[in-house]
């Protein structure tokens, strides 16, 4: 069965620490500064920055808040930090590629973005949305759908952490077979969001409805927990699974 087959089911053993080399490009994170509640200055920045190429990784793709109430940072708001943030990468001498799309809520700014083809994408057309936490939203698939109707792919961030599905995983189901790609926080499998969404994000796993999986960091507290969950026995079996999509991005 080999040492992952021995592990599973039997408690909280760990193995060695994966390496997130293989990944190549993570597509979650907070590194713009200023913008959101992520990195407050260029130097945090590149401070986590540093700290994502020495976890292996050789691009980001930094996705800040967008939200109708909160953080609305529209596109030449993300656009423009981007080439501050790049340029400051570049005088750094900082070997890792930085790009940049959005972590949108989906509310009816995302939909009115996404009916005006406004909304910014990464590897061409996947968008990158987040729900509220509360409660499932109605109009979930009706927004799915009117997404993929002007060409996007959408990205549902972080379905682990929607505690409405962690008994019924039913609406997963029905947006997997609508197309759309589930993307995890790696750090939920180091439980830092607690043992119940750290059992949800290991269930999905065992599913292999994961497409990607990213660090949706913020500061360096996320990047601790990183380097932490490369331990987790689940991170190993999601990126040895070969369903990833994060090297081909």
């Amino acid at each position: 069965m080999g040492i992952l087959g021995n592990l599973f089911g039997k408690g909280q053993a760990t193995l060695p620490p994966v390496d997130l080399g293989i990944l190549k490009c993570d597509v979650h994170s907070h590194f713009i500064p200023g913008i959101d509640d992520g990195a407050p200055s260029v130097v945090d920045s590149l401070e986590l920055l540093r700290a994502m190429r020495e976890l292996g990784y050789q691009k980001v793709v930094t996705t800040p808040h967008s939200m109708a109430d909160g953080y609305r940072n529209a596109p030449e708001v993300i656009l423009g930090g981007l080439e501050k943030l790049r340029r400051a990468v570049k005088e750094e001498g900082l070997d890792i590629e930085v790009e940049a799309a959005a972590e949108y809520y989906l509310d009816h700014d995302l939909m009115e973005k996404s009916s005006a083809q406004k909304l910014l994408t990464f590897a061409t057309d996947m968008v990158l949305f987040e729900l509220p936490f509360i409660s499932e939203p109605s109009v979930l698939l009706s927004a799915v759908f009117e997404m993929q109707t002007q060409g996007y792919r959408p990205v549902l961030a972080h379905p682990e952490r929607y505690t409405f599905w962690h008994t019924d995983m039913g609406m997963m189901e029905k947006l997997k077979d609508r197309g759309v790609i589930f993307q995890l926080n790696a750090i939920a499998l180091m439980g830092a969001y607690g043992p119940a969404t750290k059992k949800a994000a290991e269930k999905i796993i065992d599913k292999g409805w994961y497409g990607l999986v990213g660090s949706d960091c913020h500061s360096m507290k996320h990047i601790a927990a990183l380097e932490a969950a490369r331990t987790e026995p689940y991170l190993h079996k999601l990126i040895e699974g070969g369903k990833l999509l994060n090297a081909t991005l």
